[in-house]
């Protein structure tokens, strides 16, 4: 059978590599991705992928060539990738509606958050003090693992309580790693439920929002009065399937 050599490019992470530990594939800030072809696209409308929710990582996996736990990825860097595949597979200029207009969008051009988080021994965790009950506190960010291991636990306590709420909770007993130097993970979910403070929770959330890396999905259009505003990419069906 002929070999064929698919054309790849090297996309850069946000999190310049940082967040991994020295010798992963991903430390050097970089991961390679081929270009999308029709294995590809019969992965885009498998049903069996639709309905479980899984056909973007499906596809990702399919066209990322460095070899990489697809679990160790962090969710900052798989919005980054996901972008890239979708240059990769149709191009960069992005086209949806919005407000009544046609708008086109330059995936090439989506910039990089500037991140102000300061490195707890040169691994992903950082610190933070709680301006409300001045607790001190270090975490992580997510991984595409610990989303998935989010998502069965929220699943699981659906199935006990079906009408409950825990999707902020359970996401925080997965991103704070410590209270108050204390790494066990009994005290911090005991913390989380009993002692975590809304108004902390609400600082918290808005310092991540301020500091994290990531690709800023954000585009700029022209409100009713011709005034510069900014709204978040909407990412619908036809980012990945244009003839939607």
């Amino acid at each position: 059978m002929s070999e064929f050599k698919f054309p790849t490019e090297m996309v850069e992470l946000p999190s310049k590599g940082l967040l991994y530990p020295e010798g992963h594939p991903l430390a050097e800030g970089k991961i390679e991705m081929k270009y999308m072809t029709a294995r590809e696209e019969d992965i885009l409308t498998n049903q069996n992928y639709i309905k479980q929710g899984i056909v973007i990582d499906k596809l990702l996996q399919s066209m990322i060539i460095t070899k990489v736990n697809y679990d160790d990825i962090l969710v900052i860097d798989k919005d980054a990738i996901m972008v890239a595949a979708r240059v990769l597979g149709y191009g960069k200029d992005y086209t949806f509606e919005f407000n009544g207009e046609v708008v086109t969008v330059d995936l090439s051009l989506l910039k990089e958050k500037e991140s102000t988080l300061t490195l707890v021994d040169s691994k992903n965790e950082f610190p933070f003090t709680l301006p409300h009950s001045g607790n001190n506190i270090t975490f992580k960010l997510l991984t595409h693992g610990d989303e998935n291991k989010i998502d069965r636990e929220l699943e699981g306590l659906k199935k006990i309580d079906s009408k409950g709420s825990f999707e902020l909770s359970t996401r925080l007993k997965f991103m704070i790693t410590s209270i108050n130097g204390n790494y066990e993970n009994k005290t911090i979910r005991e913390f989380i439920d009993n002692a975590f403070l809304a108004r902390d929770t609400k600082a918290f959330r808005e310092y991540l929002n301020q500091t994290s890396p990531g690709l800023d999905l954000k585009f700029t259009y022209l409100d009713e009065n011709e005034a510069e505003k900014e709204a978040a990419l909407p990412i619908g069906l036809n980012f990945f399937w244009p003839d939607f």
